[in-house]
């Protein structure tokens, strides 16, 4: 499965600063220090619709991540997974009458537009969940070997016990763990289990559902944790820089994945810091494909919404908050977008040096996206009011939006 083309990334003069950023696992803020190439592996969408703006503010959460690792020179090693076969993606096909496969394959080609359109790095391994099953197989098939998994008439379940670092990514108690379970894809209610958390790796083949060679499993289809274990330690390895999704993800997802890989691996952890973004709302509620309270980046587009806008509606709240789609949200990002491009279209300026400084140290602390804006907002204000003799500085300032903001001015 290929990506999205990649936006150039502009120079900047100097060099930025290592992140410190929120991890779940520990809950509070870790200083990371990657090697010359920083990993990273972020939960791709199972694509039944098209890119919502939860989504959007998901992908541009961890495009920044990837922003400020460039600026410190280093490369980036960035795998993200489609879910390209899984339960909603197979009911949704069925409910509208199309081919499971043609669905998945025209919404995947929407999301990519849509990232390139919001100027999002691609991924340098884009992985489909399908492509992914010879290498799923074999990790099914050790789990087992290590009595880590067993069978329920013919299906394959992963043994939380197994693990002994189970629960160390998201802190929940059991009965919380059991509610988010039932919510989010587990079936923590089936007889037979031998913990009602444990979750599926392999799922016999049922009529009227495809289904692939599983070898000693037989004919089914993956489990959806066991799916982003396969690909990531296949890329990344073991002990990757950042785990990275929606909030909704913590558990039962990257709780699962990391047990997954903690026990085929005997290492820990899974990744050195699990960092999750915040749910966008729409009328009070979290955007979800179930509740169909969406707004869509491609209908915005269509609409005539400039992509840069958009993103601008994104960075403008921290990515760990939680926050609501208004009109006014968007009309904001349209006014501050119509003042930077302004300012940088004079052909001089104030110094815009201490501007890349400022843009730097906010999104080192945590990705502070809002106090990056607010920086931008100074120098445009300053340029309005004041100007400036330094002829190079829109141009800077331009490049420092482009390169750590993904806003093309």
């Amino acid at each position: 499965m290929h990506a999205w083309p990649a936006s150039e990334v502009p120079a900047l003069p100097g060099q930025g600063r290592d992140l410190r950023i929120h991890d779940t696992a520990t809950g509070g803020p870790v200083t990371l220090d990657p090697g010359p190439v920083a990993r990273i592996y972020v939960c791709g969408i199972t694509p039944y619709d098209a890119t919502h703006m939860g989504h959007a503010a998901t992908y541009n959460a961890f495009d920044l991540v990837q922003r400020v690792w460039l600026d410190t020179k280093r490369q980036v090693h960035y795998v993200q997974n489609v879910t390209d076969v899984d339960d909603p993606l197979l009911e949704r096909a069925e409910r509208d009458g199309v081919d499971w496969v043609a669905l998945a394959e025209k919404e995947t080609a929407l999301f990519r537009e849509d990232m390139t359109a919001l100027r999002m790095l691609p991924p340098r391994h884009y992985i489909g969940a399908v492509e992914a099953i010879p290498g799923i197989v074999p990790l099914v098939e050790r789990l087992r070997d290590l009595g880590a998994a067993y069978e329920l008439d013919g299906d394959v379940y992963f043994s939380v016990e197994s693990d002994p670092h189970f629960g160390t990514v998201s802190h929940l108690d059991a009965a919380a763990m059991r509610l988010l379970s039932a919510e989010r894809g587990g079936d923590p209610d089936r007889p037979g289990k031998k913990n009602p958390l444990d979750p599926m790796l392999w799922s016999a083949a049922r009529p009227g559902e495809p289904s692939w060679d599983g070898g000693t499993l037989g004919r089914g289809r993956p489990g959806w944790h066991i799916e982003c274990v396969a690909i990531a330690l296949d890329h990344l390895g073991m002990g990757f820089d950042v785990q990275g999704g929606g909030s909704d993800l913590a558990f039962p997802h990257h709780e699962m994945g990391a047990s997954h890989a903690q026990v085929l691996t005997g290492a820990f952890p899974m990744a050195r810091a699990y960092v999750h973004a915040g749910m966008v709302a729409l009328d009070g509620e979290k955007m979800s494909k179930s509740k169909g309270n969406l707004v869509f980046v491609s209908r915005l587009r269509r609409d005539g919404v400039d992509p840069a806008a958009i993103r601008l509606s994104l960075l403008a709240h921290h990515y760990r908050a939680d926050w609501e789609w208004t009109d006014q949200v968007l009309q904001d990002a349209v006014a501050r977008l119509g003042r930077w491009r302004a300012a940088v279209s004079r052909p001089d300026g104030p110094s815009a040096e201490a501007l890349v400084e400022e843009i730097r140290a906010a999104l080192a602390d945590d990705l502070d996206a809002p106090a990056a804006l607010a920086a931008v907002d100074r120098w445009a204000a300053r340029q309005e009011r004041e100007g400036g003799t330094d002829t190079g500085a829109p141009g800077l300032a331009s490049r420092a939006v482009d390169a750590l903001l993904g806003v093309a001015l």
